[in-house]
């Protein structure tokens, strides 16, 4: 309930947290995502803050083995090599002067209903993702990301948190216009 009141939905506005995320997505794959939950501060020690640099600098051979035998996190090979893939691919697009807070929230203007699994948003940067070299971002993963760092308000019409969550999102949207 505290994730969900507090958090899920809540506008992020920080590229750190913003990949921190979409890589926690990515591990949720196929899982439930109260695992994610339980283990995020694991995930956070492991992956140093989930800092996109330090993640980029991280060891494809030697920090992917020692991820693979932490049982504080998700030990999956390759979700974890995704993870410090797409950081390395983040960078590039800062490095090109793509700006991430600006690129994933330029997305969220595109506020066409999905079906609750996919929308035509979270399509569109999937595929945009994948052509820039990121993994483990589908439709379905992207759009679960997108509702839970506010781009996406999909708090049901009578939740207590919907309406300041759409005030939010809203000014966040005119905040980067």
């Amino acid at each position: 309930m505290d994730y969900h009141d507090n958090e899920w939905g809540r506008p992020v506005t920080d590229a750190d947290r913003l990949f921190e995320k979409i890589c926690l997505e990515g591990f949720q794959s196929g899982l439930a995502w109260i695992t994610v939950l339980r283990k995020r501060e694991n995930f956070r020690t492991a992956f140093n803050g989930f800092t996109i640099d330090a993640v980029a600098g991280m060891s494809p051979g030697q920090d992917t083995e020692r991820l693979l035998a932490d049982p504080g996190i998700i030990r999956h090979r390759g979700k974890i090599q995704a993870t410090l893939n797409n950081a390395r691919r983040a960078l590039e697009m800062r490095d090109a002067g793509i700006d991430l807070v600006g690129y994933f929230w330029g997305h969220a203007r595109d506020t066409r209903p999905g079906d609750g699994v996919v929308s035509p948003a979270s399509i569109a940067l999937s595929k945009d993702l994948k052509k820039r070299g990121w993994t483990f971002v589908g439709p379905t993963t992207v759009y679960s990301f997108m509702q839970s760092m506010g781009m996406v308000n999909d708090h049901a019409t009578d939740c207590g948190a919907r309406a300041a969550c759409e005030t939010e999102r809203l000014a966040v949207l005119d905040m980067l216009d």
